[in-house]
């Protein structure tokens, strides 16, 4: 088997190139090698950019530097092959209000070409999309006292109105690209599925303010900075380990069901983000400090995915609940991940 993983070098898609080393498949990691998000991290941002290519070149994947905008490469680099994940993206909501020209090239072009090289090389492909594709109607306001979607909590399924509320241009990159893998199911019959996902996290996670907000609070705990929650904290997301999205790849190769899925935690790993630091407060053995800052433009205070479809269709679950996986990003953090820290920036 051999696999193509555009965004190879990144958090997710080093995950996914690890995963099929491990299977013993022929791994081609495709990553432009962009430092957007991590400039404004606190983080030496050379040197975590590296990170994920050092670790994955001593694994065995092959590394190809080129960007998925450029469909004469991708192509090139996606013959004969027998799958491609595509992982590249540009997530961040922030980045997509200050240079939307990056965020729809990146999302929606990037995504057509991944398709196009499917169509044409008559493989199974599967793009990235993101639960913000509903938008953020579904916001709730949450009251003092503990929130009651922890306790009772409601999910949003596919079949649930897209693009509601408050847009960014995040919103509709994604959402645009996540109606090209439909429209290429319906039309070319291409064995095509979009994940609409959740809350990933795990190790080798760079997280910052703008994107992944579980290793940004793991990381400022450790290192014993404050962290800012926009909001109220009482903020309710599904979860979802980034091995359990592995899983959730390899499962719609197996079935090759195309169509529209949520992928995430579901109502097991529904968590608030005041919860999420309590347990790194547990874990850790330190209680971190947290500032309050307004609510972002875009921001979506409530989301907890119905996975019922991919249970159903694809016979996938997650199985990493968050105190075992907030527990592993952790060790990770303090084996390695602090050597880019840049101890300047607060």
């Amino acid at each position: 088997m051999k696999v193509l993983v555009t965004g190879g070098c990144g958090f997710l898609g080093g995950h996914v190139c690890e995963f099929y080393i491990r299977k013993g498949a022929e791994v081609i990691s495709y990553d432009n090698m962009t430092k957007h998000e991590l400039l404004r991290t606190g983080f030496a941002a050379d040197e975590a950019r590296t990170y994920n290519l050092d670790y994955l070149k001593g694994l065995g994947v092959k590394l190809i530097t080129a960007d998925v905008r450029n469909f004469d490469e991708l192509i090139d680099s996606a013959s004969g092959c027998d799958y491609i994940i595509h992982t590249a993206a540009q997530p961040a909501m922030t980045i997509s209000w200050e240079d939307p020209r990056l965020d729809v090239t990146t999302n929606v072009m990037g995504t057509f070409n991944v398709l196009e090289a499917a169509r044409k090389l008559k493989i199974p492909a599967v793009s990235c999309a993101t639960v913000h594709v509903y938008g953020n109607k579904i916001n709730e306001t949450l009251t003092e006292g503990p929130s009651k979607y922890e306790r009772d909590p409601d999910t949003i399924g596919e079949t649930h109105p897209t693009l509601e509320g408050t847009l960014t241009p995040l919103h509709a990159s994604k959402a645009a690209a996540d109606i090209y893998v439909h429209t290429y199911i319906d039309t070319y019959k291409t064995e095509a599925a979009s994940f609409r996902l959740t809350g990933i996290y795990g190790t080798r996670q760079f997280g910052g303010e703008d994107h992944g907000w579980v290793a940004n609070f793991a990381i400022r705990s450790i290192l014993g900075r404050p962290i800012t929650i926009f909001g109220t904290g009482k903020q309710v997301r599904d979860i979802v380990y980034a091995t359990d999205v592995c899983e959730a790849f390899h499962a719609f190769y197996i079935t090759r069901r195309p169509g529209i899925y949520n992928i995430g935690g579901g109502r097991k790993t529904a968590i608030s983000l005041l919860r999420c630091i309590d347990i790194l407060s547990e874990i850790i053995g330190v209680a971190s400090e947290v500032r309050f800052a307004p609510d972002r433009h875009g921001d979506l205070r409530y989301f907890i995915c119905d996975i019922q479809k991919a249970q159903r269709q694809l016979n996938w679950s997650p199985s990493v609940m968050p105190e075992e996986g907030i527990g592993a990003l952790v060790d990770w953090i303090k084996a390695t991940g602090l050597f880019f820290i840049d101890r300047a920036a607060q």
